[in-house]
């Protein structure tokens, strides 16, 4: 049991039967006498993925989902769906397409992430905040360009599609944040 006294960013908690990540907590102290601290949350449904917010009275206790994280590989692709293996115990998980679609354009066979496993089956799987991967194609180099920010597309090896500067060339290998899919610098 946790009380909402022990709410903090990324503790998973069990609401409704599902595993929940806490995303945003505040802590509100109410104007009137004798009247309890609000604890308003903003939490994502690990299942479901969906981001939800709760209000819950001071002192109120959930009960902490049976939540692990594990070390874990990428494998392959398997059609759609990505097959992950867990290197504490080396068992093998499927995780389906539209779930595999959010993580993929990171991915590399081989490629170490973090698995999410509740009650013994995987339900997230998070990479880096960081990878490095292959430039494949983009247009030349650029001579000559002014002073202004100026970008290009890009592809990566992963199929990825994301603005790079000019002066990068095919087959550089450049660093992506993974949070939210943009060019942090060459690797």
């Amino acid at each position: 049991m946790v009380t909402t006294s022990d709410f903090k960013r990324g503790l998973v908690i069990q609401i409704d039967g599902a595993p929940c990540s806490i995303v945003d907590v505040a802590f509100q102290s109410p104007s009137a006498r004798g009247a309890n601290t609000m604890v308003k949350t903003k939490y994502k449904n690990l299942i479901t993925g969906q981001v939800l917010e709760k209000t819950f009275r001071s002192g109120d206790k959930m009960d902490e989902a049976d939540f692990e994280r594990h070390k874990g590989q990428f494998l392959y692709t398997d059609g759609d769906r990505g097959v992950f293996m867990d290197l504490e115990n080396y068992e093998q998980f499927e995780q389906e397409a539209e779930q595999f679609a959010t993580v993929s354009p990171f991915l590399v066979d081989g490629a170490e992430v973090q698995l999410g496993l509740f009650q013994g089956r995987m339900i997230t799987v998070e990479p880096p905040n960081t990878v490095e991967l292959n430039v494949v194609e983009t247009a030349p180099a650029l001579r000559n360009a002014t002073a202004t920010a100026q970008t290009k597309e890009a592809v990566l090896e992963t199929g990825l599609k994301l603005q790079v500067p000019p002066y990068l060339e095919s087959g550089e290998r450049i660093k992506v944040d993974t949070r939210d899919g943009r060019f942090i610098s060459r690797a």
